[in-house]
């Protein structure tokens, strides 16, 4: 597994797009607040911390993205009036796939954002577009009563299939890894708003690997 994990740092950028429907998707709920994720999740003034369980280390992508690539799609998460719904893994799972990356323990968030950003910026970005569907607020509501759905994210051609059994599950394009679980306790983060998110156990990956 940690070798063929590498082979995202092969990851081309795929061609990206602003906003797309969804395919077999959820009914979106009704939302008209305009506070966006880069303000829910500290965009631009993040910190590491040893709370596993927050989102510095996906802040921290969005930032090194942005800084890099200003006209990046990325920048749809600081536009409220842009509907979309993000999975967002905590710092925990990129603590363990960072660990995955470098072969040994990787113990703090800011070894773990390292790893990540060697990568290669276009590779961090195509993974954190991944996890953006645009287009639609999808409540965990929603989410519950979607099993099967094939949401279109915000990389060209990529989509997330939606499985619902005792837990929320999404399955990505590494079928020999766990799938990542949608976070019960992290759901409907900036409910009432376009913008909506949803925290997740494991990063998404959109291309084979395991």
């Amino acid at each position: 597994m940690r070798t063929s994990i590498k082979r995202v740092a092969a990851v081309s950028a795929a061609a990206l797009i602003g906003a797309t429907a969804l395919v077999a998707a959820p009914a979106a709920q009704a939302a008209d607040g305009d506070t966006s994720l880069a303000t829910v999740l500290n965009v631009g003034s993040a910190k590491f911390d040893k709370n596993g369980r927050d989102f510095d280390i996906v802040t921290k992508a969005a930032e090194a993205v942005l800084a890099a690539k200003p006209d990046s799609p990325v920048a749809l998460l600081a536009d409220g009036n842009q509907a979309l719904t993000a999975f967002v893994p905590t710092d925990r799972a990129f603590l363990n796939l960072a660990s995955a990356l470098t072969g040994k323990k990787v113990k703090t968030e800011a070894a773990a954002f390292k790893a990540v950003a060697g990568l290669g910026i276009d590779t961090v970005e195509t993974v954190l577009l991944y996890h953006v569907v645009p287009g639609a607020t999808i409540t965990v509501n929603d989410a519950i009563n979607a099993n099967g759905a094939r949401l279109q994210t915000a990389v060209e051609g990529k989509v997330i299939r939606v499985g619902v059994g005792t837990v929320i599950s999404l399955r990505d394009y590494a079928p020999k890894l766990p799938n990542p679980r949608v976070w019960l306790n992290k759901t409907d983060i900036n409910a009432g708003n376009m913008q909506i998110a949803h925290g997740i156990n494991a990063v998404l990956l959109p291309i084979a690997a395991g």
